[in-house]
């Protein structure tokens, strides 16, 4: 049979279509056109139950060997369930990470997404070959009482339609998760969104039907009325603030002011405020915060200024550093928060400074640390555990620091009695 594939899929100037009602052949001809692969393989399932009747004739390790052995590039289009799911995982365990470069897989539904081919198996092999098979009774275990005929064809003008076919829905796949998973996260940043707002305005809307109705008792308690309604307008403003940044990342529009500028004076004036509000809130958090010089952690002098100069948006690295103490504080009700700034061991006074020279921020806390749950996806939207805020601060950050050139990263504070968490970015040094 093999010798018949290669027959057919010799140079022929115009190739062939030919009809197959023989069943066997067909299931041979499936099993030697998956073998005869020297690079490239698309294949179209038209259900879950076709896929698994493919995967028990043998087709799917077939693949597996083609990925492993012969790097052939395979993109399957399928719908998916549990089981396909776990035979996928199987499959990408087994052909180790060099040949996962050479597997794709996107899951569809043909019932609603693409009824003229939710019938037959397609598979197109090297764009020089291509197979039909006719799907008439999905209920069958067995492949060849479930097929009825099938199309083989090495004719270019054939085998390039049913290739068109192929990149037309794995594109239109493509798109439609694309649209779901913005659908997805649009509703759950409207759904977080409404809720962080709903808090604060009902709050604001009580105090000023209470100051509505009573206006001699506001006169009486006019401090603790203006504290309440400055927090919650504080509240409102942050997540307006957060909105429009998200949408500026989104749209790639996030514009940046870029000037010279004391990034240690910038860093005992985001501990000020964070001073500030610990006081304005009334917090009950027992945490001092303080800023520590590289010669507090190496123990030893330093050979270069204390001030640091990068040239970078001093507002947006304030927004930054303000959000990683505002997380910090969030999960530390005592103990310590400590902003560092360091530079590059290597460096040493005199030196040149060229374009590749950083210095680094950390701000560590002594709180409960990063949730493991949330450790993979923590500088994405909505990453949050917490009861308050919209997980949006490190994507934030993230975002603004990249921009800049910089990285952003987070490590538990394991080992030696530590606990708690640390946050740390870098930024190019000013030239």
């Amino acid at each position: 049979m093999k010798n018949e594939v290669d027959k057919r899929g010799g140079e022929c100037s115009l190739g062939r279509t030919e009809v197959i009602r023989n069943r066997k052949q067909v299931q041979r001809l499936f099993i030697d056109i998956v073998k005869s692969a020297e690079y490239e393989i698309l294949l179209i399932f038209p259900t879950v139950n076709s896929f698994l009747r493919e995967q028990r004739l043998g087709v799917i390790s077939l693949l597996k060997y083609g990925m492993i052995e012969r790097r052939v590039n395979i993109r399957i289009l399928t719908p998916i369930n549990n089981d396909v799911l776990k035979i996928f995982q199987g499959i990408v365990e087994e052909i180790g990470v060099q040949a996962q470069k050479n597997f794709e897989i996107r899951a569809v539904d043909f019932t609603y997404e693409a009824s003229a081919v939710n019938t037959v198996t397609i598979i197109i092999v090297d764009k020089k070959t291509s197979l039909v098979i006719e799907k008439l009774d999905d209920s069958k275990e067995n492949f060849i009482d479930a097929i009825g005929l099938a199309t083989y064809s090495n004719s270019k003008p054939t085998v390039l339609s049913y290739i068109s076919i192929f990149e037309s829905l794995w594109n239109q796949m493509k798109l439609y998760e694309e649209l779901r998973k913005h659908s997805k996260m649009q509703q759950e940043f409207i759904n977080i969104a409404a809720h962080e707002l709903r808090t604060p305005a009902q709050s604001l809307l009580g105090y000023a039907q209470l100051a509505k109705a009573n206006p001699h008792y506001i006169e009486k308690q006019a401090e603790s009325f203006i504290d309440v309604m400055y927090r919650n307008s504080f509240r409102i403003h942050k997540l307006i603030k957060d909105i429009l940044d998200v949408t500026r990342i989104e749209s790639q529009t996030l514009n940046l002011n870029k000037t010279k500028f004391n990034l240690k004076d910038l860093m005992i004036n985001a501990i000020e405020d964070t001073r500030t509000k610990l006081v304005l809130r009334n917090s009950s958090n027992k945490v001092e915060v303080e800023y520590k010089s590289v010669n507090d952690i190496e123990g030893e002098a330093v050979n270069y200024s204390d001030n640091i100069f990068v040239h970078a948006d001093r507002d947006r690295i304030m927004q930054v550093i303000s959000n990683l103490l505002d997380n910090a504080l969030k999960f530390t009700p005592q103990g310590l928060l400590s902003v560092v700034i360091s530079r590059p061991k290597e460096y040493k006074e005199g030196q040149e400074e060229d374009n590749e020279e950083e210095v680094v921020v950390s701000v560590e806390d002594t709180g409960s640390g990063i949730d493991p749950e949330i450790f993979p996806k923590l500088f994405t939207k909505f990453a949050s555990k917490s009861f308050s805020g919209t997980g949006l601060g490190l994507y934030i950050s993230k975002s603004i620091i990249e921009a800049h050139g910089g990285k952003i990263w987070a490590k538990n504070n394991n080992g030696q009695g530590k606990s708690g968490a640390t946050f740390c970015f870098s930024l190019p040094l000013a030239t």
